[in-house]
């Protein structure tokens, strides 16, 4: 409803056009609306870093908890991946990964996934080691509690507020990431509408129709934006100290 074009029509004798009113934002080289390309991406960039968002908080939550609660030697293992994949910036394994898997959409969801969840599992380890030794722990096991049952119904739910700040921050990181990627021409593949593609073919066009870069550009930087204020928010929400300073 709010896209007024298909994205995907291409008007060669209307290409470059600034703002009219069949399209409100103009055309690219190919004659596209705009306007409509960046509604369409907001599915694709919005969408694509939900995903990778869930399920990186799936997969850092699980392992994360694993770890701190058993401790052993899978925990020593799985802390050496993660201090090898923080050590670097997330986009540089990132970008292996994709160059080794070839462009697309979903290789850049399964690179994102694939290091991510990292930060997630130290944080969650860091957690669940405190939390193991408590009361309502040691009381759960007391009642005869399996592992399992301890895992899901008392450990997790305390887990949940700080893992619900970091996935709000990391929303916003996760956008620019595969916006990123999309720009170096590894993720969204023409001619799906996704902001960082978009960036990538306004490239040439910068001096004579800078306006093609601008837009996309503008709609990654309120996303992000977005993202961390909400991340703020949650954070104040949820944590009791600060919380507790407000009142």
């Amino acid at each position: 409803m709010l896209a007024p074009n298909d994205p995907l029509v291409i008007e060669p004798d209307r290409r470059l056009e600034g703002p009219s009113g069949d399209f409100p934002l103009g055309t690219d080289h190919l004659g596209r609306c705009v306007l409509s390309r960046l509604v369409y991406g907001a599915r694709w960039s919005l969408g694509t870093a939900a995903v990778a968002s869930v399920l990186i908080v799936g997969v850092g939550v699980t392992l994360g908890a694993m770890s701190g609660f058993y401790r052993g030697p899978v925990d020593a293992v799985l802390m050496r991946v993660v201090d090898v994949l923080l050590a670097f910036p997330a986009l540089i394994p990132a970008l292996a990964i994709v160059g080794m898997l070839g462009p697309g959409m979903l290789h850049v969801l399964i690179a994102t996934v694939a290091v991510w969840w990292a930060s997630y599992a130290r944080l969650v380890r860091g957690l669940a080691l405190s939390l193991r030794e408590r009361q309502f722990i040691e009381a759960a096991r007391a009642l005869g509690a399996g592992d399992l049952r301890i895992i899901s119904r008392q450990l997790l739910p305390n887990l949940l507020p700080p893992v619900l700040v970091l996935a709000s921050v990391e929303m916003g990181s996760l956008v620019l990431a595969m916006a990123g990627l999309s720009f170096l021409g590894l993720g969204a593949q023409p001619p799906t509408p996704e902001w960082g593609a978009m960036l990538n073919d306004g490239r040439a066009y910068l001096l004579t129709a800078p306006q093609l870069m601008i837009y996309p550009g503008l709609a990654i930087s309120l996303a992000v934006i977005g993202f961390n204020l909400v991340g703020e928010g949650v954070r104040d929400l949820l944590d009791p100290r600060i919380a507790g300073s407000a009142r």
